[in-house]
């Protein structure tokens, strides 16, 4: 546990770095505060979006509570990408986004998984056993009460009448990628992760998709944030929107909720 204590430490270190990155940046830089879980997919949407552009964003990955919380403090960011509907509703509700800019641009899955040698296998459904799947260890999920990932887990797990089974037995992580660490590296035998987490991650498997009637819809959306300094925000968001952005999104598991752009 002292081990496991550490990694959860370590997540929560890296986080507060890529947090601090940009402020230094700010003046020079397109910055973008972004769900953890969107690493992969928005880091080559930022490659392919630079020429459109005219400069590739600095993206900081972090929870959507964390980042929100940051902005709410005055950090420096452009862009704000959430992992759910609340955190761009708590930025709104205090007027520090822009909100003829916010879209709901994507939409998600969230999976249970295990290590990729693991022979754990369940069908996801009303009273399954997951006690018995995390057995004597922990059920790695994303902070329950604030971060998105977290949230969404939690709801399902209530929903489905098995909260009350492993609630005791939660690791909770930073960030999603934080709890996808946990049962990468063998520290947890199950957690509950983004399905486009559990797909950029091959040391772990899919055990098994909730339903999506579960939990509430899983809906990231974007906007510019009411302090953006950065000429090129809106051309960044465009981009975000665009069909070459689109595939690359769709490639790492996601589905797109703009309509696709007209020819």
């Amino acid at each position: 546990m002292a081990r496991m204590g550490m990694r959860l430490l370590a997540a929560a270190g890296v986080s507060a770095m890529v947090l601090a990155a940009p402020a230094a940046l700010a003046a020079e830089s397109l910055t973008v505060f972004a769900a953890a879980s969107l690493k992969n997919a928005l880091d080559n949407v930022n490659t392919a979006c630079e020429a459109d552009v005219g400069e590739k964003a600095t993206i900081s990955y972090a929870a959507s509570s964390a980042l929100a919380k940051q902005i709410e403090e005055g950090a420096p960011a452009d862009v704000f990408i959430s992992a759910d509907l609340a955190w761009m509703k708590y930025l709104s509700d205090k007027k520090l986004t822009k909100p003829d800019t916010e879209v709901r641009l994507l939409g998600n899955r969230i999976v249970l998984v295990a290590p990729a040698d693991s022979a754990a296998a369940t069908e996801i459904a009303p009273n399954f056993d997951l006690a018995k799947l995390v057995g004597d260890g922990k059920l790695a999920m994303a902070n329950v009460d604030s971060v998105p990932a977290g949230k969404y887990g939690k709801a399902a797990l209530e929903k489905l009448g098995v909260w009350g089974s492993v609630e005791g037995k939660v690791a909770q992580a930073e960030n999603v990628r934080a709890a996808l660490a946990l049962v990468s590296t063998g520290e947890a035998p199950v957690g509950i992760v983004y399905q486009t987490d559990a797909a950029a991650d091959k040391k772990v498997k899919i055990v098994g998709t909730f339903p999506e009637d579960s939990h509430p819809p899983i809906i990231y959306p974007v906007a510019q944030t009411a302090e953006s300094k950065d000429a090129e925000t809106p051309a960044f968001l465009k981009c975000l929107q665009s069909d070459k952005a689109r595939g690359l999104f769709e490639e790492q598991g996601f589905t797109v909720l703009v309509p696709p752009a007209s020819n």
